[in-house]
């Protein structure tokens, strides 16, 4: 197991030009498994909403909710960076309240640092976070808690709207983030983003130019079948696995094979048994 990464080891890894990998892990388990593997960072995201607690969106997770499994993530996964959601509401009604937010998150979960969506509008609270001592990686482009307003989950960034997209990550920059996630826009835009930002970039949906990639633990080891974005591979079908494993399971329960001799303890005699009845 390598050195536990930092900002600036991270920032170093780009320009060494070392892709960054990153997965978002929601419990103990799946933190223990994804620094066993030697992925760099871990991010617990919002996501958690969908994945694991069965809603259509993010947008319902919670100060409380993040909290909760960042902490278990932390205890599986000790000696990896870890970044944290901040949920929707956390961080748009003041800077002032977005400051105290991200420290709950990581004083009480104990992550390196925090993620927040938007570029321009969010400037001053990234520069806010920061200012105060707490780490901000940053997020552009399709921003899942606020689809409604960009018209559902599509790409950002075609065409003139190309533009706007840059801006939005010059001034996460500008404004003290360390990383930025760039999500679902034209591969050719999140390379030149990535060239012209001196902070790491991070795709999910932005081609194979960004300086490291992330996906949903769930999504790459096809644990989640309820939609498969096109960005996403499936590296192990391990809910396939699963799914026959418990049919296995029925099958020998419902036949007697299982228990078997091996899986039943011993220790009680016929003569025991004999004075029981």
């Amino acid at each position: 197991m390598g050195k536990k990464k930092t900002t600036l080891t991270l920032k170093q890894m780009k320009e060494d030009g070392e892709k960054i990998t990153m997965v978002t892990s929601y419990d103990y388990a799946m933190g223990t498994l994804a620094e066993k593997a030697g992925v760099d960072t871990i991010l617990i995201g919002d996501s958690v909403q969908m994945v694991v607690l069965g809603d259509e969106c993010t947008v319902p997770a919670t100060m409380e909710t993040m909290i909760h499994h960042t902490r278990a993530v932390v205890k599986g996964a000790p000696n990896t960076f870890i970044i944290t959601d901040m949920p929707f509401g956390s961080y748009q009604v003041s800077a002032e309240k977005a400051v105290e937010n991200a420290i709950r998150i990581q004083k009480e979960g104990g992550c390196d640092a925090v993620k927040l969506e938007g570029g321009v509008n969010m400037e001053h609270v990234i520069k806010a976070i920061t200012s105060a001592g707490v780490p901000v990686c940053g997020h552009i482009g399709l921003t899942p808690q606020t689809t409604a307003m960009l018209g559902g989950y599509r790409v950002q960034g075609k065409g003139e709207a190309a533009k706007k997209v840059l801006e939005d990550a010059l001034a996460v920059e500008r404004a003290g983030a360390f990383m930025i996630v760039l999500e679902c826009i034209p591969g050719e835009l999140a390379t030149l983003i990535s060239q012209k930002l001196t902070i790491p970039t991070i795709g999910i949906g932005g081609g194979n130019g960004t300086d490291g990639q992330v996906l949903v633990f769930h999504d790459m080891l096809g644990l989640f079948d309820k939609f498969s974005p096109k960005h996403n591979k499936v590296f192990k079908n391990i809910g396939k696995e699963i799914v026959e494993g418990i049919q296995e399971y029925i099958t020998e329960v419902k036949d007697r094979s299982f228990p078997a001799p091996e899986n039943t303890f011993g220790g009680v005699s016929k003569d025991d048994l004999d004075g029981l009845y």
